[in-house]
């Protein structure tokens, strides 16, 4: 028997789907019956979508199988699919590089949305709608202090911040809505007392109460049979039933 080593072998092109299959996609382009290989690739086709039922979920997932198949044939086969045949440039094309910003965000602590809202508030006319805006991003400024500093934040220090930020335009109302901080300890789950401590007293009935001695009775959890009622001093007439 010639074993047959990984190094030996053909390169998977798709490893998600093992090695059975693509020794089959192998086996596939060297038919050269036309309508017996698309009868061939229906069949992988129906074998992969068993292997890989996640991708079910996707709409025309069907396509995406014979993309997948093409691709594993290095992109050689030729049969009439119900798609067209992907091309490399379209499989392994690079997405288009995301304009990094690179503008400076003065306050990071408050992020770069502050600065939009600082900028409409300033931009408002309305003195009420302006008013509202300037509590509204006092809240949110109190909401990140609260998360970098996990301690409880007062009005006056956000409205001294408010007004160095906005040029002393927005002037911030005090006493509105306030942040509450939770120092409570964590929760520590308190200890388990079910522990029984015996002193003695057995039978069958030694589950009475906690704490036990040997001199006990039936009401404070001595047994029946056992030595939890017994009175050591008792003595017993040999003779009584002769």
């Amino acid at each position: 028997m010639n074993l047959e080593y990984n190094t030996t072998r053909s390169k998977m092109l798709m490893p998600e789907y093992g090695r059975n299959v693509q020794k089959m996609v192998e086996f596939l382009v060297t038919i050269d019956d036309r309508a017996k290989r698309l009868r061939n690739a229906e069949a992988i086709i129906e074998l992969m979508a068993t292997l890989t039922p996640h991708l079910k979920t996707i709409e025309d997932y069907q396509h995406k199988l014979w993309d997948h198949l093409h691709q594993m044939t290095d992109f050689t086969l030729d049969v009439d699919a119900p798609y067209p045949a992907p091309t490399p440039e379209m499989v392994f094309k690079k997405p288009e590089v995301l304009p990094y910003p690179q503008d400076s965000i003065p306050n990071r602590h408050l992020g770069k949305n502050l600065e939009a809202l600082l900028e409409k508030a300033l931009a408002e006319t309305d003195p009420e709608k302006k008013q509202g805006f300037t509590q509204a991003i006092g809240y949110y400024m109190k909401l990140a202090y609260t998360n970098w500093h996990k301690e409880p934040v007062h009005d006056d220090m956000i409205k001294n911040e408010l007004l160095v930020l906005s040029d002393g335009k927005l002037v911030y109302e005090t006493g509105g809505y306030r942040v509450h901080f939770d120092n409570r300890p964590a929760f520590k789950p308190r200890p388990n007392n079910n522990n029984r401590n015996f002193k003695g007293g057995g039978g069958s009935g030694g589950g009475g109460n906690r704490n036990f001695n040997n001199g006990g009775d039936r009401d404070r959890g001595g047994g029946s049979y056992g030595n939890a009622g017994y009175n050591k001093n008792r003595k017993f007439n040999k003779n009584k039933n002769k």
